[in-house]
C-alpha cells in the first residue's frame, strides 16, 4: 500500500443526492422534504452534513428536486431570528441556529429529471471537476461516535481506487441493498470488490454484504454515468456504473466494512428507533426519556 501521509488531500467535496420525492412518509413529505424530517433536534440532512464536514470536506454540493427549497432555506442565515434569540439572551439556541449555517460551505444543485441515484451524482460533475470526491446518502445516518468516511478518504489515497462502504446484513434482507462480490485484502475490515449487482435475490446473492450511503468516488465514473443505460426500476443505477469499475474497465473498487452505529431514516419505523437511539444518548433528553422507555417497556410485557 502506498504511504500517503504526507501527501496533499484528494477528497474535498461531497455530494449528497437528496431530491427523492420521500413517498414512504407521505403525507408529512407532502409539503416538506424528507431530508428535513428531525432526528430528535436536527433534520436528518443537517446530521450528514455534519459527517461530512467532521472528515474535513468543507465544501459540500446538495442535489436537490422541486419543493426542496426548505433544505435551502435551513443552511442559509436567519437574521431576524438571530436578532430574536441574541435579545432573548438564548446563546444555546443562538448557537445552534449558527450550527446549521456555519457548518459547511453548502451549494445546491438541482437535479432536473428524476432518473435515479446515478443520474443525481452525474450531476454534480461540474461542481466536482477532476477531483475525487465523496457522496453521502441522506437516509443513511452515520453516528458520530463511528466515523466511517476519514478511514474511505484514507483508503481512497493509498490505493487509488474507489472506496464503498458495505455493511453485513441478515441474507434476507439483502434484496433491499446493492451487494458485493468481494475478495480478501491485508485488512479484515477492507475488501476488494469484484463484482455489484442492486437488489439481487437472496439466493442470487454474491454475499451477506450490503452497499451502505457512502461513497469516495474518483472522477473517472462521470465518464460512465453518461452512458449508463437505465438498470432495475428504470433508473440510471449508481451500483451498475461500480459495477462496471469493479469488473476492470475503469480503475478498481474497495469496499471498508462497516461495523459501527448506522441509522436507515428512509424507513418508518427504523426512523423512529433512530430518533429513540440517538434520544436516549441526548444530554438534556436521555435520562428522562430512558426512564420513560424502561417504564413503557414493562408495560408492555405485562
Amino acid at each position: 500500500m502506498v504511504n500517503s501521509q504526507n501527501a496533499k488531500p484528494q477528497v474535498t467535496k461531497a455530494v449528497i443526492p437528496a431530491a427523492g420525492l420521500g413517498t414512504r412518509f407521505l403525507p408529512a413529505t407532502k409539503a416538506m422534504p424528507k431530508e428535513m424530517l428531525p432526528i430528535v433536534d436536527k433534520p436528518a440532512i443537517q446530521y450528514v452534513v455534519e459527517e461530512a464536514a467532521a472528515a474535513g470536506l468543507q465544501d459540500v454540493l446538495i442535489i436537490t428536486g422541486r419543493n426542496k427549497v426548505n433544505i435551502t432555506n435551513h443552511f442559509d442565515s436567519v437574521p431576524e431570528l438571530e436578532e430574536a434569540l441574541e435579545k432573548k439572551g438564548d446563546e444555546k439556541k443562538l448557537n445552534r441556529v449558527h450550527r446549521a449555517s456555519d457548518v459547511a460551505d453548502v451549494h445546491m444543485l438541482r437535479q432536473g429529471q428524476p432518473l435515479g441515484l446515478g443520474h443525481a451524482v452525474g450531476r454534480a460533475q461540474q461542481h466536482v471537476g477532476e477531483n475525487s470526491f465523496a457522496v453521502l446518502l441522506g437516509d443513511d445516518l452515520i453516528d458520530e461516535r463511528d466515523p466511517l468516511l476519514p478511514k474511505m478518504i484514507a483508503e481512497h489515497d493509498a490505493r487509488q481506487a474507489t472506496i464503498i462502504a458495505l455493511m453485513e446484513v441478515p441474507e434476507e434482507s439483502i434484496h433491499l441493498y446493492g451487494c458485493a462480490a468481494t475478495e480478501a485484502t491485508d485488512d479484515p475490515d477492507v475488501v476488494r470488490i469484484t463484482g455489484l449487482v442492486e437488489k439481487p435475490d437472496p439466493a442470487d446473492a454474491p454475499s451477506n454484504l450490503a452497499v451502505i450511503g457512502r461513497y469516495v468516488l474518483r472522477p473517472e465514473i462521470f465518464e460512465i454515468l453518461a452512458v449508463q443505460q437505465p438498470g432495475r426500476g428504470g433508473e440510471i443505477q449508481l451500483t451498475d456504473a461500480l459495477d462496471t469499475i469493479a469488473r476492470g474497465e475503469s480503475g478498481e473498487v474497495y469496499g471498508v466494512i462497516f461495523r459501527g452505529r448506522r441509522y436507515d431514516t428512509g424507513d418508518k419505523a427504523d426512523w423512529i428507533k433512530a430518533n429513540v437511539r440517538l434520544g436516549v444518548d441526548n444530554a438534556e433528553l436521555g435520562a428522562d426519556l430512558r426512564q420513560w422507555l424502561i417504564e413503557f417497556a414493562d408495560k408492555l410485557r405485562g
